[in-house]
């Protein structure tokens, strides 16, 4: 098959403005698709982040548990949304792998950067305003910094283009 060459062979220009015609590919959907991801991420996270902090781990055993669990709840999300939709458990696994990879791992990069650089909030508390505002700031920050990665890879037919096939 040519590169160029997709959907029954029709020829789709490389060049053109990815507007998401074929794909879906609007801010809008990018955004919805960057807040799905997003709260599966959130949970995930905070609840990593309580758990870690409860139990008094460690900076990196509290934010290695928050990324596993961004991960489990974001893929979780799509999972039982595709599986809801009539698609076996092993082609869900499939279509949540190779739809949110990429989102919850730019967005897991972000926000932990964001938490790792603010001064202070790796050593503070529930209690403390400051790990929320990290936290939350985190999510902010990684929100817009996801969604213009969603939107190309919705126009090139991934992330949750893939997703959108199952609905």
């Amino acid at each position: 098959m040519d590169h160029g060459t997709h959907h029954l062979g029709t020829t789709h220009d490389h060049a053109a403005p990815a507007d998401g015609h074929a794909h879906g590919a609007t801010w809008a959907t990018a955004m919805k698709a960057t807040l799905h991801c997003l709260t599966g991420c959130a949970i995930g996270e905070i609840l990593g982040m309580v758990i870690g902090t409860a139990l008094m781990w460690g900076n990196v055993p509290t934010m290695a548990l928050a990324i596993a669990l961004a991960f489990v709840f974001g893929y979780s999300f799509t999972l039982f949304a595709v599986v809801r939709a009539g698609v076996s458990l092993k082609a869900a696994v499939k279509v949540a792998l190779a739809a949110d990879t990429v989102s919850i791992a730019v967005m897991e990069l972000v926000d932990n950067g964001i938490i790792a650089l603010t001064p202070g909030a790796m050593d503070a508390h529930l209690s403390d305003g400051l790990f929320w505002y990290a936290l939350l700031g985190g999510f902010a920050v990684a929100f817009a910094v996801t969604t213009p990665v969603n939107k190309w890879m919705i126009g090139r037919g991934k992330g949750h283009a893939v997703v959108h096939a199952h609905h």
